[in-house]
């Protein structure tokens, strides 16, 4: 059998066969199962890829795997990769044919990692319920001349907001030691910053500034922690798995929230520190379980290849697999990473302003991030979560502690609904469904607060039909928010960026969330005083912007490798189109991308629903369409009866 020899550069001829060009060593694309070659051979050698795609060889030779650690290769020799594309679908079946059962154990250590969400949640759920205690309000709040003690406006939101400015800080200062020494190690570190924070929380007496910085420090573990847990799941996580994996971290999130406000209700009643305190003494316990729970997951293969730890990486992926380390698989994904992590470091190390020039569509895809965390934030939810038990007061509930666990139970139920849908419909779909939905409910909650709450004027009763009427709208808006922006928002985040500047895009990506959950939450008090319930249109208004900023900018990623996301960017798939974008190693010799690239209907006959005909007609065009409709679990059970 020939092969193109290593020094030979000259553009590759369409009449070259597969098994030719599997033989060039060393010259792998961010796929790790093309040869690399120059922009200017790049059109010409994917037509010699597309005419050779069905002609494949049978696997010979040694293991591609033998000398994986005596030159920092995966493949070292021609000989151990002349039937790489062999050994590709060798490891794709593998996969296909993978039990249920086999994902157990990286199941079960993401839902571990997923546990920083549960911190995250906890400080929500609790802080909303401990602004309306009593002995928390007589030590920090002031007293007015009758000797009654409240909590202003300013220092509400002060206490309340400013946990996201540490979360802001620390998601970009803090998550450095992840990059340097292991997304393992820096999960460590920010969890033991967050537990310092608590210490000092619990140790105010009456000052509330010293609660003040407490809560800070705090906010910078979380805002690690929001940082790289998302990402280690994403790393470590099975593709097929990913979105399902990633959004266990919201769903985390939503039991952290839903338990903070059942331990509320069960103290609220004692007239001590033992109000707040205890709350926060159980801190220490989730941060704990945090820790001994990450102990048992493997560090980021990716991660352990790009500091030359191959053999570690080998045993990583072949743990969270449950395969043998020198598995087709496990070879073929240290190839892949390899490979990227190869054309990244020949880049040059990556600065923030590659988070700008870098290319593919660096500038976009930063954009594209920290909107999508910005408009998370913006949906409002926070807005019932924070203040959840100052809200349900101001509509007539005599117990607004209970009605608050009542959004904690439908936030928390409604995320499992989440875990199957992300996977099952695809990020895009979701988003844009769950825009409409929470327009929807805005548009109730915020007019019946208007015109019917207050039937009398605002110093009279409030109206209770109204006001049960405003509770059921909010509840299904959390049903909307937790079942799509909630958990999606990280799924798109963690997969949108490539190896070398992961850390610095997802760090300014949570930034923005963080960000604006500062100004919403600190300026709510104020707003809610001034407009009362119009606030809702305000939210409405940018659920709306939300829809098109989805639909024109966002790509569907769902069912890619993160280093196929990149292949995406770099075909310049239209958003609206990219569902159906294939990547080169699946695609057959029907398959036009050019279809994906292009749309000359107006604007607003893009949308969804209308021209449906024509939108089909176009789908066929490109002659193969991803699968983005079967979950996860009926994909294997398909994908066996088929072997």
């Amino acid at each position: 059998m020939s092969s193109v020899a290593p020094e030979d550069t000259s553009v590759p001829n369409p009449s070259v066969t597969n098994e030719q060009v599997a033989g060039t060593p060393n010259e792998y694309n961010v796929n790790g199962q093309f040869p690399r070659v120059s922009m200017q051979q790049s059109s010409e050698f994917e037509t010699a890829h597309t005419q050779s795609t069905n002609d494949h060889s049978v696997l010979a030779g040694k293991s591609a795997g033998s000398n994986l650690q005596e030159e920092g290769s995966i493949f070292n020799e021609p000989g151990e990769k002349d039937e790489l594309t062999v050994m590709e679908k060798e490891a794709d079946m593998q996969v296909k044919t993978k039990k249920k059962k086999d994902l157990t154990f990286v199941a079960i250590c993401c839902v571990m990692v997923a546990f920083g969400g549960f911190i995250f949640g906890w400080d929500t759920g609790t802080i909303s319920g401990f602004i309306r205690q009593t002995d928390f309000i007589r030590r920090f709040g002031q007293t007015r001349s009758d000797g009654t003690s409240y909590l202003s406006n300013v220092r509400t939101g002060l206490v309340v907001s400013i946990f996201n400015i540490g979360c802001a800080i620390g998601g970009i200062v803090l998550t450095k030691v992840g990059d340097v020494y292991g997304r393992k190690i820096g999960l460590y570190f920010v969890v033991t910053v967050y537990i310092i924070g608590i210490i000092i929380q619990i140790a105010s007496i009456n000052k509330w500034y010293q609660y003040f910085i407490g809560r800070i420090i705090s906010g910078l573990g979380v805002g690690g922690i929001a940082v790289l847990s998302p990402m280690l799941i994403s790393e470590v996580s099975p593709k097929q798995l990913r979105g399902t994996l990633v959004s266990c971290y919201q769903l985390m999130i939503t039991a952290g929230i839903f338990l903070g406000y059942c331990t509320n209700f069960g103290t609220k009643n004692y007239s001590n520190s033992v109000q707040w305190r205890v709350p926060l003494g159980l801190s220490f316990a989730w941060a704990l379980f945090m820790i001994i729970g990450t102990s048992f997951v493997p560090e980021s293969p990716r991660f352990l290849v790009e500091t030359g730890r191959i053999e570690e990486a080998k045993r990583a992926l072949a743990k969270t697999n449950k395969t043998s380390p020198d598995s087709s698989f496990v070879l073929v994904e240290l190839e892949k990473y390899e490979a990227a992590i190869e054309a990244e470091t020949v880049a040059g190390k990556a600065g923030w302003s590659e988070l700008v020039t870098g290319k593919p569509q660096m500038f976009r895809r930063t954009i594209i991030g920290m909107m999508i965390q910005s408009l998370q934030q913006l949906t409002g939810a926070n807005y019932f979560f924070y203040y959840g038990t100052t809200i349900f007061q101001a509509v007539g509930l005599s117990d607004s502690f209970e009605t608050a666990i009542v959004l904690g139970i439908v936030n928390f139920a409604s995320t499992f609904v989440a875990l199957y849908v992300v996977d099952r419909y695809g990020r895009r779909n979701c988003l844009l469904w769950g825009c409409v939905g929470m327009v929807c409910c805005y548009v109730v909650y915020a007019s019946v607060g208007v015109t019917r709450l207050y039937p009398n004027g605002q110093s009279q009763p409030t109206s209770q039909g109204a006001g049960n009427c405003m509770i059921v709208f909010a509840c299904f808006f959390i049903f909307c928010f937790a079942t799509t922006w909630a958990p999606i928002a990280y799924v798109i985040v963690s997969e949108t960026y490539p190896l070398r500047i992961r850390g610095k895009a997802i760090s300014i990506a949570n930034a923005c969330n963080w960000i604006w959950g500062f100004l919403i939450s600190f300026f709510t008090p104020f707003i809610t005083s001034a407009i009362n319930f119009y606030y809702g249109y305000v939210f409405m208004g940018c659920m709306v912007f939300a829809y098109f900023f989805v639909f024109f900018i966002v790509p569907e990623t769902k069912g890619l490798t993160l280093e196929e996301v990149n292949e995406m960017y770099e075909e310049n798939v239209l958003p609206w189109k990219s569902s159906a974008w294939i990547p080169p190693s699946r695609r057959d010799a029907n398959y036009n991308v050019d279809q994906l690239k292009e749309d000359k209907r107006p604007w607003y006959k893009r949308m969804p629903g209308q021209n449906k005909d024509k939108d089909r007609d176009a789908k066929g065009e490109v002659g193969q369409e991803r699968d983005t409709k079967s979950p996860w679990y009926k994909k294997f059970s398909k994908k066996t009866s088929e072997v």
